[in-house]
């Protein structure tokens, strides 16, 4: 099958087209607040007082944004970005989202009469990359230009049994069809690792991602916790699971049976299409942008009941500029929040779908959105402010 995309300079394609405006601040807010169609990252300042890796890491995490297929263009601000540091500038910046081949514009209150006038500049600079964006026709395009990444939450029983195994149906049809798919929750697959150890395509690959297990591991035991004993975390415990290994074990049913090609940093691009695992936190409001920087056009929730059910999920989209789609096999999850579920899977439990079956509806689906059809979480106009992962101690 295939999807209706809108085609970049790269050759990637894009499931939405939208303008972005980086980084974030009042400009980028006002810019954002004025002009339809454009997208901007609420998250706080984490240049001051960060190391040169984390520098680094919010780097690739803005150029990764900016060069994702999603966008069309990028306005960049020069307003005091990482408080004068060299990897956080504006001239870098720009210039690496441009190797992508779209249009970059930056803003510098310096040079364009302070706050007020940036704003202004950038306004009319953003209505005119919008009205630009608006001339791009979606065309059909293969499954090879999907790329998609998975988180899962507030995991329970029925995690492992329907609504993994159907995410894991998703990415094989994905990954065979030569497209890209991400999974990762490092602390997500302790007491697992050996199982997927064993599917990755050489021994180094094998070996990176045991040591990323291994090193969270040690880093929880560095703080006196053993992470076997705090995690399942209560919501999961109240979900039926009695265990880290017994949560890892469906957990890692998400990413399917295909080959792992390779471990990836937090925002780091594949090199290549196939099946990834990436080294970041559980936390859905920094996994999703890392994700989407990694060039993830559309992204997956799987979620379970936990602490959930009983309630409405309204939640807008933490993936910037990416598609946000919502999964449960949970009933109970479900019949509080059918207005912001994409997919339900309990169907395997109820025995009116095989796995199979509901994989593939989740198939159709995903491609829908990614043709244009509104994920639930599309329809809110509201973001909580996203959590960039940063590892490294702030000063």
């Amino acid at each position: 099958m295939s999807f209706w995309g809108y085609v970049r300079p790269d050759g990637s394609a894009g499931t939405r087209n939208y303008v972005l405006v980086i980084p974030q601040g009042l400009i980028a807010k006002a810019i954002c607040d004025f002009v339809p169609g454009t997208r901007g990252i609420l998250t706080v300042d984490h240049g001051s007082g960060r190391t040169a890796g984390d520098r680094e890491q919010i780097a690739r995490l803005l150029i990764g944004l900016g060069r994702n297929p999603n966008v069309a263009s990028v306005l960049l601000h020069a307003a005091s970005p990482g408080v004068g540091y060299p990897e956080l500038s504006a001239e870098r910046l720009a210039e690496e989202i441009a190797q992508g081949g779209k249009r970059v514009e930056v803003l510098d209150p310096a040079k364009d009469g302070g706050t007020y006038g940036a704003i202004a500049r950038g306004i009319q600079l953003a209505r005119l990359m919008v009205y630009e964006a608006s001339l791009q026709r979606r065309v059909l395009v293969g499954d090879d230009r999907l790329s998609i990444g998975v988180k899962c939450g507030y995991s329970d029983t029925t995690s492992g049994i329907a609504g993994n195994p159907a995410v894991g149906y998703l990415y094989d049809k994905v990954v065979g069809a030569g497209g890209t798919a991400m999974f990762g929750e490092t602390t997500e697959i302790i007491g697992a690792e050996h199982v997927l150890a064993r599917r990755a395509v050489s021994r180094q690959v094998a070996q990176a991602i045991q040591d990323a297990a291994s090193a969270q591991e040690a880093r929880a035991k560095s703080t006196g916790l053993d992470i076997r004993t705090v995690n399942p975390v209560p919501s999961n415990i109240k979900g039926g699971l009695s265990s880290l290994e017994e949560k890892s074990l469906g957990a890692i049913y998400k990413a399917g049976t295909s080959p792992i090609q390779g471990v990836l940093k937090y925002a780091e691009r594949p090199p290549r299409p196939g099946l990834y695992f990436v080294d970041n936190w559980m936390g859905h409001l920094s996994i999703f942008a890392g994700y989407v920087a990694a060039g993830a056009n559309l992204v997956l929730f799987q979620l379970g009941g936990g602490g959930v059910a009983g309630r409405t999920v309204l939640e807008g989209s933490p993936s910037v500029v990416a598609p946000f789609l919502w999964a449960t096999a949970n009933p109970r999850t479900y019949a509080a929040a059918k207005d912001s579920i994409d997919f339900y899977s309990g169907t395997v439990i109820e025995g009116t779908e095989t796995p199979e079956e509901a994989g593939e509806r989740f198939y159709r689906i995903a491609t829908d959105i990614a043709s244009g059809t509104l994920a639930r979480s599309e329809t809110l106009n509201y973001t909580d402010p996203i959590d960039m992962y940063l590892e490294e101690p702030r000063f």
